[in-house]
């Protein structure tokens, strides 16, 4: 097949330093290239993350920065014209104008890839987020979301969406696979601060420390607050750079996982942190919330717990046999479903679906592409799919 040619304008590639974006990113783009088709990322030139850039060449495709709107227009407007999809991602600086002057400006095929759907709903609710207007929504030819689910339906029939599309984060299992080291915690946390998210780190990670003096915790990543009061067997570290991941999640007998209270109402919003964990086989203990039983088995592949005793009950009691088979059908799972490569296939399938679209005539009694009726399986909640 011919390949396709995709711009990406997206918050960041190079840092991961403070977001999830950079890894999604990386993991797709490499496979989009892999499988042979022109790829081209733009990220805006942020001061914050030029002194935090741990991949400042990404070795596929192409990484260019840009300065501001004016640089992007002058510098990139060809690319994006010629493109057969453009994607914006959210929470790109400027994103509305950006999406404004992308899909005025594509001749091809655009969409939005949004990485935090239910904050982007919840904004766009009140009016809009500084990256997407309620009014852009339906400009776009596709619509990407983290999140599954209810959520598709809502994006096309509330907002205008002309085609929405699950396209989850995902892991790349040739920089997270099982590395085996004598275990230095018995819980470990990967994450940024949110003010949201820490009263479930609290009763999930932070009182089963404090009532077991002997365990050993962890709690990795950036901008939590100087007072917060942390036990004595809780080590923190500010960030974790992806490269070290692996060994960080080896080093653990089990990771948490937690999710942001938007996500938690939406439900099918999957972190990437929760695929990372679970393709180096370490067991996931995690909060619960709508369509995690759809990505993994309860009490085979993952663990769920609700109260600090029954975090303390799987640390202790579960027995060291059943700990390392979970752990290793999580794995399975991943490999099966969640990787960078069935993101890679999804999108490329995506993409061709809009363009035979648009090569092919219009008949009379065609209704595009905004039905639920059009929504394949891939975006299907509870589907045996490989490609998302």
């Amino acid at each position: 097949m011919k390949p396709i040619s995709f711009v990406f304008l997206g918050l960041s590639i190079t840092s991961s330093w403070g977001n999830g974006h950079a890894t999604t990113y990386r993991g797709l783009l490499r496979r989009l290239a892999q499988r042979g088709h022109s790829v081209l990322f733009l990220e805006r030139d942020l001061s914050f993350y030029a002194e935090n850039r741990d991949l400042p060449s990404p070795p596929y495709g192409r990484t260019e920065l840009y300065r501001g709107l004016d640089d992007l227009r002058a510098r990139f407007a060809g690319a994006v014209r010629d493109a057969d999809l453009v994607v914006v991602g959210s929470y790109v600086p400027d994103g509305a104008e950006v999406g404004a002057w992308v899909t005025e400006t594509a001749r091809g095929k655009t969409a939005f890839y949004d990485i935090d759907t239910p904050v982007t709903l919840k904004q766009i609710e009140r009016g809009g987020a500084g990256y997407l207007s309620p009014a852009l929504i339906p400009r776009y030819d596709l619509y990407l979301s983290f999140t599954g689910g209810p959520t598709l339906e809502r994006l096309e029939r509330r907002h205008g969406a002309k085609r929405a599309r699950a396209l989850y984060c995902s892991v790349d299992p040739d920089e997270y696979f099982p590395e085996r080291a004598p275990p230095r915690w018995d819980l470990g946390y990967l994450g940024t601060y949110s003010a949201d998210r820490q009263p479930t780190l609290d009763r999930l990670l932070v009182a089963p420390a404090r009532r077991w003096g002997r365990g050993r915790f962890v709690v990795a990543g950036p901008q939590y607050p100087a007072d917060l009061g942390w036990p004595t067997n809780v080590d923190r570290t500010d960030h974790v750079p992806p490269g070290d991941h692996r060994g960080f999640y080896g080093a653990q007998r089990f990771t948490l996982n937690v999710t942001r209270r938007d996500m938690i109402e939406a439900g099918y919003s999957p972190s990437v942190r929760l695929f990372e964990a679970a393709a180096c086989g370490v067991p996931v203990i995690s909060d619960d919330w709508p369509g995690l039983d759809e990505l993994f088995e309860p009490g085979k592949e993952i663990l769920v717990a609700r109260s600090p005793e029954e975090v303390l009950h799987l640390l202790r009691e579960l027995p060291e046999r059943e700990r390392i088979a979970i752990g290793q059908r999580a794995r399975e799972r991943v490999l099966a479903r969640h990787t960078a490569a069935h993101r890679a296939e999804a999108l490329e399938r995506y993409t061709r679906e809009l363009l035979d679209e648009q090569d092919a005539p219009e008949r009379p009694g065609d209704r595009g592409g905004t039905g639920k009726d059009d929504v394949d399986a891939a975006s299907r909640p509870g589907e045996e799919v490989r490609e998302t």
